[in-house]
């Protein structure tokens, strides 16, 4: 017998030497952890993240080295009709007065009133750091909710950066909160109904639970190398129990299955180490490829959010080939205690065999007696759902898309509606020698008068406009407010006014000028164009590299071409869905969001490589089983239907927990994680029914032997290595179900 692979001499150590497999595993896990909270977080600076002109506009700034303090604004509005102007300087002044007693206040200024006379604005501004300035807010909030009391017939208000902030931190947390409460009861109920066992169904659970752990610590070092963002964590948790309940239960089903067949222990966990492991490596290196492509993007969000991918799902499969066989050699039996006795009797194999589905032989008849019209049929109408998706559009998030629930976004809308300048601006950031200052002060002076006049700009508030200037001279940046929604129309033609026609007339004349104009606007366009330009290379990159592991896995071209193309049809079919979604407005009150008529920026290109990492989860298992059956002799049409009727249970099971943790996300305030969390729900819930019980069997059927076509040198010098027939059942197993 040739040498074993090396999934299965590791599972073999393991299993005969649980202790140590489980010992070193804690150790593992514990050193990790450890090792990473000691290190500390690097974090990404604004250089690591500048994008665009955008990025050249914030590094422009930034190195004008200005004091930028936080500020908050108490804002003094009628409660109806208009506004009693003797009461609204009687409360701006009561405000002044109790806010200069507030530790975490700087200074109070002048109270300003609106053009209109519909409200007056007292500027607060905040002392200490200003990246902690929404912790340090409360009590303001708190003093401006007393003066509101003392003048009950004024609506009195506080609202600015921190005090947003605040209320977003809170209302996310609240969300996050209710997302991880229900996150782990959903996914342990749907095990125990996949297993009918209480002990099996937390197996999967320990291993996601404990490789998440290792790899924060992980990410934590690797951000010494690759500085983290604030999304890292949340995305390790997401893949790291996404990968490690799909690879725990690959791995139990089918040690349990043979183990019913009749075999001992020790060879069922090395008949499942040797085809549901060898397709966990297959899967954890597609998953692996799929995020490296990130790092292609050139951008330290993804590059962050790569390395934080890579790392859970390589210590996911470590888990799976280690611990996770010495656990299953310790438990033995015990795995399938303590039993729900009505779920264990549906799902437990009779009589020594796996019970089989019957409702997958009954979707599969269509594929298997006629391939032709429905592969055609239904790729049809994978295309047709696709198809929205070449009308998607970009953009970022703007204050508009934050939920109204909240007082202090009440409190914006009215200060943007009394104050337009202080809602959507524009930075023109400017850079030159320091004997120029004069000049560009002056310049920006005329662009700033040139802005007034234009309807797409709004006038500046006070004296004039207000323009900083840099100690030594060389920095200077002027905010230029548009009255339109960041992600309107309007907003954007403004943005491309100042960029192509404006800031170019009124500066370019200044001798050794360096200029950008950023501002949210300017980001998401900047950012948009970055997203559209990169996906080509990234997604070449996953494919290729995808192509040649699945190619060289199976022995087959074809099986490769094919894998590719179903998974890109499953991408863009959940693509075209998000567009039906959200860029109308037709689901809005079933989904509890305003449309933003655009996807969001970042949105598209983290799809792509985790649901072509995602869907190889299932593919590759799918797939190994019918050529297991291959393998063994049974015609292609017969191995499909066994291979996909085999792997329905532990493939299903796996779809609807990942299905119901997404659509978790689907509930969250945030228009961000609604689109996430439908995107990625739908994707999958496309690729376990349409693409595997229909698609996939249809073009395997039609290909017949085709299906496993390659060039001479990649075909086996030998036959494949066949799982042996099982012995007898042991009277035991007969007698106990």
């Amino acid at each position: 017998m040739g040498r074993r692979p090396v999934t299965v001499r590791l599972a073999r150590w393991s299993a005969e030497h649980p202790w140590r497999a489980i010992a070193l595993w804690v150790v593992f896990v514990a050193v990790c952890f450890v090792g990473g909270s000691a290190a500390g977080l690097n974090e990404a600076t604004d250089e690591d993240q500048a994008i665009g002109e955008f990025g050249r506009a914030q590094l422009i700034v930034d190195s004008g080295g200005f004091d930028q303090p936080a500020t908050e604004n108490v804002l003094i509005t009628a409660r109806s009709g208009s506004l009693d102007q003797a009461a609204a300087k009687a409360a701006a002044q009561d405000a002044a007065d109790r806010l200069r007693q507030v530790d975490g206040v700087a200074s109070i200024g002048t109270p300003m009133p609106s053009r209109d006379g519909s409200a007056l604005l007292v500027p607060i501004t905040m002392s200490g750091d200003p990246g902690t300035a929404g912790d340090r807010v409360q009590p303001l909030r708190d003093t401006t909710a007393k003066v509101q009391d003392a003048h009950p017939q004024l609506r009195v208000e506080q609202v600015g950066g921190p005090s947003i902030d605040k209320a977003l931190d809170d209302t996310l947390g609240k969300d996050f909160k209710r997302a991880e409460l229900l996150s782990l009861p959903v996914t342990l109920a749907i095990l125990i109904i996949a297993f009918g066992a209480l002990i099996a169904a937390g197996v999967p659970v320990l291993l996601a639970l404990s490789s998440v752990a290792a790899a924060m610590g992980l990410s934590t070092l690797a951000s010494h190398l690759v500085p983290a963002t604030d999304t890292t964590a949340s995305v390790i948790l997401l893949i790291g129990m996404a990968v490690g309940v799909d690879y725990s239960l690959f791995y139990v089903r089918r040690e349990r299955e043979e183990r019913a067949k009749g075999r001992s222990g020790l060879d069922a966990v090395e008949i499942a180490a040797e085809t549901s492991g060898h397709a966990v490596v297959v899967s954890g290196t597609a998953v692996i490829i799929s995020m490296g492509g990130l790092l292609l993007a050139q951008d330290a969000i993804f590059s962050s959010l790569a390395v934080g991918s890579i790392l859970v799902v390589a210590v996911a499969v470590i888990g799976s080939l280690t611990v996770l066989p010495a656990l299953l050699a310790k438990l033995g039996r015990w795995v399938d205690r303590p039993r729900v006795p009505l779920l264990w009797r549906l799902t437990a194999p009779r009589h020594g065999q796996p019970a089989r589905p019957r409702f997958w032989p009954a979707v599969l008849k269509p594929a298997l007696r006629a391939p032709v019209a429905t592969l055609l049929i239904s790729v049809a109408l994978l295309l047709a759902l696709a198809a929205p998706a070449l009308g998607m559009k970009l953009k970022f998030p703007g204050p508009e898309d934050v939920p109204r629930t909240t007082a202090a976004m009440q409190a914006y809308d009215r200060l943007t509606a009394a104050f337009p300048s202080n809602g959507t601006s524009h930075t023109v950031a400017v850079r030159a020698p320091a004997e120029q200052a004069d000049r560009v002060r002056a310049a920006l002076t005329d662009l700033a008068g040139r802005t007034a006049a234009d309807p797409l700009f709004a006038p500046a508030e006070g004296d004039g406009p207000e323009i900083q200037v840099s100690a030594d001279r060389r920095v200077s940046v002027l905010e230029v407010a548009t009255p339109h929604a960041s992600r309107s129309d309007e907003a954007s033609r403004s943005l491309h006014e100042l960029r192509d026609d404006l800031v170019p007339a009124t500066l370019g004349g200044v001798p050794g000028v360096e200029y950008a104009v950023g501002g949210g606007v300017a980001a998401s366009e900047d950012y948009a164009a970055h997203i559209w330009a990169k996906l080509p290379i990234v997604a070449a990159f996953v494919l290729a590299l995808t192509f040649l592991v699945m190619a060289w896995t199976f022995r087959s071209v074809v099986v490769a071409l094919t894998s590719i193309m179903l998974n890109l049809l499953s991408a863009g079919a959940a693509y075209g869905l998000l567009v039906l979604v959200f860029q109308s407005d037709w689901a809005e009150g079933l989904l509890g969001f305003t449309s933003m008529d655009a996807i969001v920026t970042w949105l598209p290109l983290f799809l792509f490589v985790v649901l072509f990492g995602l869907s190889m989860d299932y593919h590759v298992f799918v797939v190994s089983r019918i050529r297991e059956a291959v393998d063994r002799g049974m015609p292609t049409r017969e191995a499909v239907a066994h291979g996909i009727t085999s792997s329905a249970g532990v493939v299903t099971s796996a779809a609807v927990v990942m299905v119901a943790v997404f659509s978790i996300f689907a509930t969250l305030s945030m228009i961000d994680f609604k689109q996430l969390g439908i995107g990625l729900a739908a994707a999958i819930l496309l690729d376990a029914t349409i693409i595997r019980a229909v698609v996939l069997p249809s073009v395997m059927t039609l290909l017949g032997d085709a299906n496993w076509w390659a060039p001479r040198f990649m075909r086996r010098r030998s036959p494949a290595p066949a799982v042996e027939p099982p012995p007898a059942p042991a009277p035991e197993l007969v007698g106990t179900r």
